[in-house]
């Protein structure tokens, strides 16, 4: 018996020498739908785990526009996502004044922010947790990714039927509401089909998906402006105001990166 365990641990020591980041990597890495919670404002963030996926408007779905074409394998590593979207209360405790239009309460998701508010959200949140850890926008890559469950081919955050997981136009008068109300997708993340659009990190481009690289690929080059309302920044999801095929998982938009509407909002990622 004391033989047995004598080459056990030896076994473990020579692997932490020979392998020690890839043996350690390996106990710290979570399972998929893992709850990790922010210590200043509670904020809840799930793990996406790596994997590759086919990013765009395939079989899988309709209504596909020209903007989410060609269909492309995409591979992003693991990420810590927004459980939800970045609500009202949350906001108040990192920034102090609330801009958002829908002051209902504190478990409402924030509005009214433009794409440089979200970042500097972001910056003050990792600044608070004195930089332990590492917030920002997510890529549309991996916003795709966590809306569709990890890759699967769904049309909607979690399967196919619309009422269950998004307020759109048809069923949320005319209102936000508060966020985790609805069917979550398979990961356990709450609204990426409604309630409000999302900033990404990208950079608008119409035919960025001509462009992409396979691993975390991100568009970084801009190819026109709105002036006084800056650059496009890509915005994902649907919201309380559009129509249900919105809501699509594969459905890109954009707005100017100063652009202040009450139907965007955003998620962060944590890594």
């Amino acid at each position: 018996m004391l033989k047995t365990l004598r080459y056990y641990v030896w076994v473990i020591v020579f692997i932490l020498i020979s392998y020690p980041y890839t043996f350690i990597a390996g106990l710290d890495t979570p399972s998929a739908g893992k709850i990790w919670k922010e210590p200043i404002t509670g904020m809840e963030f799930v793990w996406v785990p790596k994997g590759c996926y086919e990013m765009g408007c395939g079989s899988w779905t309709d209504d596909c526009n020209f903007n989410e074409k060609p269909v492309h394998e995409v591979c992003v590593d693991g990420f810590w996502m927004g459980k939800t979207e970045v609500t009202q209360g949350q906001w108040k405790r990192v920034m102090g004044k609330n801009p958002a239009s829908f002051k209902k309460g504190d478990n409402y998701p924030v509005e009214n922010v433009d794409w440089m508010m979200a970042k500097e959200f972001s910056q003050k949140l990792s600044s608070l947790n004195n930089a332990a850890y590492e917030f920002r926008l997510p890529t549309e890559a991996e916003w795709e990714y966590a809306c569709r469950s990890g890759g699967k081919p769904e049309k909607y955050a979690g399967g196919n039927e619309v009422d269950q997981v998004a307020w759109h136009v048809g069923n949320s008068k005319k209102t936000t509401h508060p966020v985790a109300t609805k069917t979550p997708n398979g990961l356990g993340l709450y609204d990426m089909s409604g309630n409000v659009a999302e900033w990404c990190k990208d950079k608008y481009d119409p035919k960025s998906y001509g462009k992409h690289q396979r691993d975390n690929p991100i568009n970084t080059t801009c190819i026109y402006d709105y002036g006084s309302y800056g650059e496009p920044q890509v915005k994902r999801g649907g919201d309380w105001s559009e129509k249900p095929k919105t809501s699509r998982c594969g459905l890109r938009t954009d707005s100017g990166t100063f652009c202040v509407h009450n139907q965007i909002g955003f998620r962060l990622v944590r890594r």
